[in-house]
């Protein structure tokens, strides 16, 4: 359940003016998928964007989910799709090519999910720990929001990297305000780092996180992400989603990902979907 599938994702956009459709996908009246649609009106034109998805119940060959992405696409407009999982089929034309994806699964034992860690990444890790760093975990107040994402926007400005705009974050919070996770790590009274984190059951996703000199130093974003790892596997959570893995833009972060033991995988090329032309039974 990637989160651009997960009903917070499109009842927090729903709260930034976008519009929102979800499909129940059947075959002779069984569910074989789910899909959730966004569109934005600009003037005359709608833009509609399925992402990551549809999620499928049961597996598919290309044919038929090229036939579903081309029904969604009916009535809605300028219609782009970027599929979970590479796919060619009739009426997709491809604009965008592939993006790489971390994912790391959580079924595993923690000493599992440890031993998959690249050797450099489980160094600074167990340095971290021994460094004396404090990490803590809860449900974000408004408080821990607007200190991190003051923070994480200069980050952001220094570093020159995009990233969802802090409206998403308090639509997000507004519409599931159970559903965030906030990790801290501090060296006595001093905040080093934080993470910042949504959860889309039975996924959660990285969302924006930050560390100072001090917490580079210290490799505070091992220590988060590695209680991040285990906190949400005892929640029963099946994988973490790290987001986009990009070598060329930024090698140190692509990096950092992969060391993790995430997988890392391409998903579909975003294709601007041409709809089918379907009679309708009424």
């Amino acid at each position: 359940m990637p989160m651009q599938q997960h009903p917070h994702y499109g009842a927090a956009m729903a709260l930034l003016g976008a519009q929102v459709r979800r499909a129940v996908i059947s075959e002779a009246g069984t569910p074989f998928g789910v899909a959730q649609v966004i569109t934005r009106v600009l003037g005359p034109l709608r833009l509609s964007l399925l992402s990551r998805g549809p999620v499928w119940l049961t597996a598919r060959g290309g044919a038929a989910r090229g036939r579903v992405l081309r029904q969604l696409a009916e009535g809605a407009g300028v219609f782009f799709a970027t599929p979970e999982h590479p796919l060619k089929a009739r009426g997709l034309l491809t604009v965008a090519a592939p993006r790489q994806q971390a994912v790391i699964g959580l079924c595993a034992k923690p000493d599992a999910l440890r031993a998959r860690m690249a050797g450099k990444w489980r160094n600074r890790l167990a340095r971290a720990e021994a460094a004396g760093l404090e990490t803590g975990v809860r449900i974000p107040v408004a408080a821990d929001l607007d200190w991190l994402m003051r923070h994480e926007l200069a980050q952001r400005k220094a570093r020159r990297y995009r990233a969802l705009p802090p409206a998403f974050t308090l639509a997000w919070q507004r519409v599931a305000p159970d559903a965030l996770r906030y990790y801290e790590a501090r060296l006595g009274k001093r905040r080093v780092a934080a993470m910042l984190f949504l959860l889309h059951p039975p996924w959660a996703s990285y969302h924006v996180g930050w560390s100072g000199d001090e917490g580079r130093r210290m490799n505070a974003h091992n220590a988060l992400l590695w209680r991040a790892m285990r906190d949400l596997q005892s929640r029963g959570f099946a994988a973490l989603d790290l987001g986009p893995v990009d070598g060329d833009a930024n090698p140190g972060l692509a990096r950092f990902k992969a060391g993790t033991g995430a997988v890392v995988a391409p998903l579909g090329a975003t294709s601007l979907v041409l709809p089918a032309l379907i009679r309708r039974r009424w």
